[in-house]
């Protein structure tokens, strides 16, 4: 059964739905789910056996909720795309105790399940709603930083797209590390482990029957195979498979591999965490927001956290893992006592242990909003509205591609150029992507309390290097826009048009917003500045680590959805041989 709008679709014997269905429907009494499930088609048996699951999962969280524990073997906080795979390879072993904690709701939201409104969720309450300082590089423009704040963090309100990062980005990570495992040989292992790709066999790089679903752009808009035509017209090649051989190369061009299934999202929460949520080791708390950590000495101990308008402090008798993002992450290290000594102390906070690299190395792509231009017959979006997108070098010095436009499949314009141009609503795209920046930022604490939150200078284009490339990326897009490949689909060129030198830079700062894929601050490394060891241990703190997008010591190449599964997956392996 499937709709127009992309709502919630089923399909008969579908294990993964029926997990889904199990963690998310716990508002229906048995009685009520069983009817949903027959009416989408499935047989009385199998709709009774998913409605018993349903009640069984509700059943389950509430009463363990309810029973909330004084000590847990372990504390996972943050459930995003990290947390979700951490807590899921901790809860395999039935006699671990497991904690996860997630300041956000129930994913079971309709601009989550449907991955072709996901801007729907920026600014939203599903969204954290963080913004950068204003910066003079962006011409005094604050931008925001979106993060999910939700059961699969950033994994259910984005753009659905799985890129699993180049070559070259785990092979840095490797040599920041010390640790071969970190490295792409290993890490194509991982991949190669839990993927379920429904596309070209190719036995070397990918996998087949695992836990996440991925697919090339199902029945795209037209629009985004004419892209992949007009990249190669202008010496970009194209391929079937942009996570295969590309990710080892020079870069190219295809059509976007998605997380979508059925119409539906199928994100790290649905993948990992909705199928274990009935077993009695593992404990989901949903509007729990965690302020700091408790140390004894060196050690921590637990946490403490804000839940159901208390303050509870929770022990953690083996370890605490951090998967609560790059801005979450380190403002929590910070406020329980973890950082800079001399930033602390001028916040009022009690130094527990000087490590002064928390908080620096901020890092985000920067995407250009954006080339414009307009249809001669409007074509509606299809899928995630995002369906072709390219990797290349804006110089071909460089080890890997540090660009990567996007075709989206509407007007792509912000709070200036929205203005500066007026532009239709029949319209696509070309966003400019820079996926490799020079530039670097840092977090600070604005106070000793954790409600006072972070301040946030983001530093976006303020190495040259950056704003040469992204030039270099919007001339790019408008090659392949205005091509003869794309004529059919174009009535007119919106903006930038054809500006030079100075005008374009200017365009280029007023244009610049972000991906949304905030890394890098809990810096994984072997320097003064490292924050993590390779096992993901904060250095010089005992029971406590660091799983999530903030250790990248460099951000990977692409989306970077994908890649903080792989830090899941990393996390998981350390923990289960230690």
């Amino acid at each position: 059964m499937k709709n127009d709008n992309h709502q919630s679709t089923f399909r008969q014997g579908d294990a993964i739905d029926a997990a889904e269905w199990a963690a998310m429907r716990g508002r229906l009494d048995r009685r009520g789910f069983l009817g949903v499930l027959v009416s989408a088609g499935f047989s009385f048996a199998t709709a009774d056996a998913m409605a018993q699951q349903a009640v069984a999962v509700q059943a389950n969280q509430e009463a363990l909720a309810n029973a909330l524990q004084a000590s847990y073997d372990y504390i996972v906080v943050g459930a995003g795309s990290s947390g979700c795979v951490v807590a899921r390879r901790l809860a395999e072993n039935p006699a671990a105790k497991v904690l996860l904690i997630e300041a956000g709701g129930s994913d079971d939201v309709d601009s989550v399940n449907n991955p072709g409104i996901w801007f729907s969720n920026i600014r939203s309450p599903l969204d954290w709603g963080f913004t950068a300082e204003p910066s003079k590089a962006v011409n005094g423009r604050a931008l925001i930083l979106p993060m999910g704040k939700v059961i699969g963090g950033g994994s259910s309100i984005n753009g659905s797209i799985y890129v699993r990062g180049h070559k070259s980005d785990y092979d840095g990570w490797a040599r920041e590390s010390g640790d071969a495992m970190w490295g792409y040989e290993h890490v194509l292992d991982i991949y190669r482990r839990i993927e379920d790709f429904q596309g070209p066999a190719d036995a070397q790089r990918r996998g087949r029957g695992g836990l996440f679903h991925s697919q090339i752009a199902n029945d795209p808009n037209p629009v985004a195979p004419a892209m992949v035509r007009a990249a190669k017209s202008v010496g970009i090649p194209s391929f079937d498979d942009i996570n295969g051989a590309m990710m080892e190369g020079p870069g190219g061009c295809g059509l976007a591999q998605h997380t979508i299934k059925d119409g539906r999202r199928h994100s790290v929460a649905k993948v990992y965490l909705h199928p274990v949520m009935a077993q009695a080791n593992l404990t989901v708390l949903t509007g729990a927001e965690v302020g700091r950590l408790n140390l004894s000495g060196k050690r921590v101990t637990g946490i403490e956290m804000t839940w159901r308008g208390k303050t509870q402090k929770i022990g953690a008798s083996k370890e605490v893992i951090l998967c609560a993002g790059a801005i979450n992450s380190p403002r929590i290290l910070m406020h329980s006592g973890i950082g800079d000594e001399k930033e602390l102390k001028a916040a009022g906070i009690h130094v527990a242990h000087h490590l002064p690299g928390v908080g620096r190395n901020f890092q985000d792509h920067v995407l250009v909003a954006g080339c414009i231009w307009e249809y001669p017959k409007a074509r509606p979006p299809r899928n995630n509205a995002a369906e072709c997108t390219l990797f290349w070098k804006s110089d071909s010095r460089l080890a890997s591609p540090d660009m990567q436009p996007i075709q989206v499949e509407i007007p792509f314009a912000n709070e200036v150029t929205g203005k500066q141009f007026k532009v239709p609503p029949a319209a696509w795209s070309i966003a400019p992507g820079l996926v490799k920046p020079k530039s670097r930022g840092r977090l600070t604490v604005r106070g000793a309390s954790p409600k006072d939150g972070v301040r946030i200078e983001a530093n976006f284009l303020q190495d040259p290097a950056d704003l040469k490339a992204l030039v270099r990326a919007v001339e790019l897009s408008r090659e392949i826009g205005n091509s003869l490949e794309m004529r059919e689909f174009v009535k007119r060129e919106i903006m930038p048009g054809p500006m030079k030198g100075k005008s374009l830079e200017n365009f280029v700062r007023n244009a610049a917003s972000t991906y949304y894929h905030e890394v890098g601050t809990c810096r994984m490394g072997r320097d003064e500045l490292a924050v993590v060891d390779a096992q993901l241990r904060v250095r010089g703190i005992d029971g406590l680590r660091v799983a999530d997008g903030s250790i990248m010591p460099e951000i990977t190449g692409g989306n970077t959805m994908m890649p903080c599964v792989i830090i899941g997956e990393r996390m998981g392996e350390i923990l289960k041989a230690a």
